[in-house]
Parts: structure tokens; C-alpha cells; sequence
């Protein structure tokens, strides 16, 4: 049993990270083997995120007075975080594959840049596209008028040499 000093060292701990994060998915993995555990850590990580195993009430003190405060609050059974600084959608795809493949890890709530969100927006979380692929779109529409602008004005002078050059063949510009 932990003694007294290292709990609030870890409410502390616990406290300095809800301060920063902006993006917070809360689960339950009750039922879950080491092994699950080490594949879910591998894939939060891969997404970019931390994962953490808390204690309820210990985590409940240590959202005093921080934007999660509100989410941490009256948690039963078995509690982990999912947490990232960057990225929601990759953590929410990655913990949604995840609870696909093992079914005693279930959602309890979430928060997207300090906004509690329910379970179900976590599936639409989910099912965006990445950041990636968010910039990658939006890179193109961005280029598309630039290449049509390119092409017209290109077509505007191929077009007047392709002109020139028939009236040439057919001797229409004589001197």
C-alpha cells in the first residue's frame, strides 16, 4: 500500500498533466491481460499520446481546479487515461480499433480542447480523417485555382500559335 506522501506526490504528478493537456479520453479495461495492456500503450503511443492507470478518487483530487475537473468526477471501476497534446482524431482511431479488437476496454467519456464530449463523439472522433490527410486536402484546394489559372493562360497562348501556325500553312498572312 502506497503511504500517504506518495499519493500526493502521484496527485500532483497527475494534476501538472490535466493542466496541459487539451485532449483526454477516459476508459475502462477491466478484464484486460498484460499483454492487451502493452499492445493498447503501443498504440497510444503510435498515435501520439500517453496512456495512465488511475486511481478514481486520487484522480478526482488532482482535476481540482483544472478543465477535466468536471469529467473526473463520481468515475467507478476501473479507470485509465488516454491523453494527447496534439492529435484527438489519431488517439480516438487508435483507441476505437482498439476496443474493437478487445471488448471489456469500454469508454467512459472524453474531452476535445477542454470540451466534455460522450462516448458517441468519440466514434465520430474517430471516423474523421487525420490531421494528415486534413492538411493533404486542404493543401490541394488550395493549388487546384493556381494550376487552372496556370492551364488557361497557357491554353490562351497555344491556342494563338496553333492559329498562327495554320494561317501560315495556309499562306492566309502574306505580305
Amino acid at each position: 500500500m502506497k503511504k500517504k506522501a506518495d499519493k500526493q506526490k502521484d496527485v500532483e504528478s497527475l494534476r501538472g498533466e490535466l493542466e496541459r493537456i487539451r485532449h483526454l479520453i477516459i476508459a475502462g479495461y477491466e478484464k484486460i491481460k498484460v499483454a492487451q495492456d502493452f499492445e493498447l500503450r503501443k498504440a497510444v503511443r503510435a498515435a501520439g499520446g500517453s496512456y495512465r492507470v488511475i486511481k478514481n478518487n486520487l484522480a478526482e483530487k488532482a482535476a481540482e481546479g483544472t478543465q477535466a475537473q468536471e469529467l473526473l468526477k463520481g468515475l467507478v471501476g476501473m479507470t485509465s487515461l488516454a491523453y494527447t497534446h496534439t492529435d484527438p482524431v489519431a488517439l480516438a482511431k487508435a483507441l476505437t480499433t482498439y476496443a474493437k479488437a478487445n471488448p471489456a476496454f469500454v469508454f467512459k467519456a472524453g474531452m476535445v480542447d477542454g470540451r466534455v464530449i460522450d462516448i458517441g463523439a468519440i466514434a465520430e472522433l474517430a471516423s474523421l480523417p487525420s490531421r494528415e490527410e486534413m492538411f493533404s486536402k486542404l493543401l490541394f484546394l488550395i493549388q487546384a485555382p493556381a494550376q487552372r489559372l496556370a492551364t488557361a493562360v497557357s491554353a490562351v497562348g497555344r491556342n494563338m500559335a496553333v492559329v498562327i501556325d495554320q494561317g501560315c500553312k495556309e499562306s492566309k498572312f502574306s505580305s
